[in-house]
């Protein structure tokens, strides 16, 4: 992978993917060192840190719904 942007707005792309500060200086330096395949692992690997937490959420909101539900049967 190129250097395409500024390094800045990289770092700024991977804080905003809540990548910490660790994991902003691995790709950094894959990235620097022209690694595509590490960089892309461990872009796929917060990708999927997120994704993990999405569910969990999705799970959270499934559950107050289904309370709301419950709920609302019971006064009927």
């Amino acid at each position: 992978m190129k250097l395409c942007d500024s390094e800045e707005k990289i770092i700024q792309n991977l804080r905003d993917a809540g990548c910490d500060e660790k994991t902003v200086a691995d790709i950094l330096d894959c990235v620097k060192s022209g690694k595509d395949p590490e960089c892309f692992r461990l872009l796929k690997k917060q990708r999927s840190r997120l994704l993990d937490a999405v569910h969990q959420e999705e799970k959270k909101i499934d559950c107050l719904d289904y309370l709301v539900y419950q709920m609302q049967k019971a006064k009927r």
